[in-house]
């Protein structure tokens, strides 16, 4: 290849914002979706305590279980730093072990998702028994699923590197997967903190001063 199509193409890459463009969609994705969890949470708020029936969260919500969970995936976020890092180093055998750390550790969350979500059901709570099922199985499956398509991103990284196809040239492919990563994590925390920390000691409408108007019954 000549040397003006080489500095054409990498001109290509990147945008007037000086970011890659490949980043710069990145960044677009996860703003639009901080408006579609922002949205989830807030209708989650919106009818938090105005269940008429149970179980409520204090019922059923396992605070240190989920706390556990929780450690687990934020850990996996210092996994996720170091595997960029071995990366920009073309260290790889550091790539595949904090490539697998990561995904191994997204794993360990979504099993504790899973065995919540039957506790839950063993005790009642469905996604159609209540505003709470309802407004909590929606978020957190929608945040479970986001973090098992990261898991299954970073197994596809993970095969790219056993293959000698990642290092430094390559590091914004694994840049690009740690900020959807990071991301996932952050918006975990703020579950975490509104559903559990705050919410999970509700009991139902008198938990938020008053009896469930009408319609809401009849949302039931």
């Amino acid at each position: 290849m000549a040397h003006g199509e080489t500095v054409h193409h990498a001109e290509e890459e990147y945008t007037s914002t000086g970011l890659n463009h490949r980043k710069l969609l990145m960044w677009v994705f996860l703003s639009s979706d901080c408006l579609f969890f922002g949205a989830l949470i807030a209708t989650y708020m919106v009818y938090r305590g105005q269940s008429v029936v149970g179980p409520y969260p204090i019922d059923i919500i396992d605070i240190p279980v989920t706390t556990i969970s929780t450690f687990v995936l934020l850990c996996s976020s210092f996994a996720m730093v170091q595997a960029l890092a071995a990366t920009n180093a073309n260290n790889q055998r550091g790539i595949q072990i904090w490539l697998l750390v990561t995904a191994f550790m997204g794993l360990i969350f979504i099993s504790f998702q899973a065995y919540e979500f039957n506790a839950f059901r063993a005790e009642g709570l469905l996604i159609s028994t209540n505003l709470f099922g309802s407004t909590f199985f929606t978020l957190t499956g929608f945040h479970g699923a986001h973090v098992t398509l990261g898991i299954v991103w970073l197994l596809g990284l993970y095969w790219v590197a056993r293959k000698g196809r990642l290092g430094p040239r390559t590091a914004l492919d694994v840049e690009i997967c740690g900020l959807y990563w990071h991301f996932v994590d952050i918006v975990w925390i703020i579950i975490f903190t509104l559903l559990y920390l705050i919410g999970g000691f509700d009991t139902g409408p008198a938990a938020i001063g008053g009896p469930a108007p009408a319609l809401m019954g009849s949302l039931v």
